[in-house]
């Protein structure tokens, strides 16, 4: 009949309940799932990035986790290429794969392909990593607002790493980053895709923000920090700039208190939450589902949606009627 297979994705912001959705889909619907998220392909870095616990999986095999160490180099591109990978093994198992998407970044990369980005340069980056110990964190920020003011708005202000890079490829391309991603991609083929959009009311979203952070760190998440310390991770690598590990590094040094803390985090959370929110927005042909993942209205409608939206993706691939 077809030769296209099926592709769930699940996008939506933190907290939203893609992880709890995408296993039951998985459950039902014979499936597999692909965690598309840039701070969950670190090693160690456990509870602050959201890592489903393996005793809450239901047996449900999870891919594209704990695929580098802390210290090492991860890519948009290296994850298309890793993720690729994995839908071929499935599709050779029969297996439906559903993809869970916190980062958009990675997602675009996977579905819509790469442009021909510009390549490192240590020399900038050192200089821009000199600048920003001199005049502080947000300086690189600044100065990225006025060579590309799209890219600004979308990374946060505290994400070096993200804020380098941007710049990098717009001087050193001469283009900003929008423009160099919009161009000369190879998208994802073969595949019928479906995308379920979570969108919970956003004082309700917020309240869970709150509430699961308070629950991370209940959980040991400053545990979890100590004993990185102990494992000596680089403090300058990539993971310890994620939201939470920073408030709770300083927290062990004695220079921030517990509460204020869980407050940072929290806030930074919801922000973060709403620029994932302002991202996933512009994604096409998504359905958006008003409520939380673990919703039993929404895991219905979602259900419905993943097998109509299929069999209407593949009817209309015939290249002749069915009746």
């Amino acid at each position: 009949m077809s030769d296209l297979a099926r592709l769930v994705v699940i996008l939506g912001p933190t907290a939203s309940g893609k992880s709890a959705l995408a296993i039951t889909l998985a459950e039902r619907l014979g499936g597999e799932i692909l965690v598309c998220d840039s701070t969950q392909v670190y090693r160690h870095f456990d509870i602050g990035t959201a890592k489903v616990p393996l005793a809450e999986r239901r047996g449900i095999p999870h891919h594209l986790i704990d695929l580098v160490e802390p210290q090492e180099i991860f890519t948009a591109g290296d994850y298309r290429r890793r993720a690729r990978e994995v839908l071929e093994e499935l599709r050779g198992r029969k297996k439906m794969p559903i993809l869970t998407a916190g980062t958009g970044l990675y997602l675009r990369a996977l579905l819509q392909g790469l442009s021909d980005a510009p390549e490192r340069s240590d020399e900038l980056r050192d200089r821009l990593r000199e600048k920003s110990s001199k005049h502080g964190l947000e300086y690189l920020h600044h100065m990225l607002a006025r060579l590309d003011r799209e890219a600004a708005d979308r990374i946060a202000p505290r994400d070096t790493p993200k804020i380098i890079r941007a710049i990098e490829m717009r001087v050193l391309a001469g283009k900003s980053v929008g423009e160099i991603h919009g161009a000369g991609r190879e998208g994802l083929e073969g595949y019928a895709i479906t995308k379920i959009g979570l969108q919970p009311d956003r004082a309700k979203l917020y309240a869970q923000i709150d509430a699961r952070v308070r629950a991370m760190v209940g959980a040991g998440w400053a545990d979890e920090v100590r004993r990185l310390i102990r494992m000596r991770v680089p403090s300058n690598s990539k993971p310890f700039q994620f939201i939470g590990y920073s408030e709770l590094c300083q927290h062990i040094e004695g220079n921030l208190d517990e509460t204020l803390a869980i407050q940072q985090i929290q806030q930074a959370t919801r922000r973060f939450a709403k620029r994932q929110l302002t991202w996933f927005r512009k994604e096409p042909d998504v359905h958006w589902l008003p409520g939380f993942g673990d919703e039993p209205a929404v895991i219905s409608k979602a259900l419905k949606i993943a097998q109509a939206d299929f069999l209407k993706t593949v009817v209309s691939k015939l290249k002749c009627p069915l009746f």
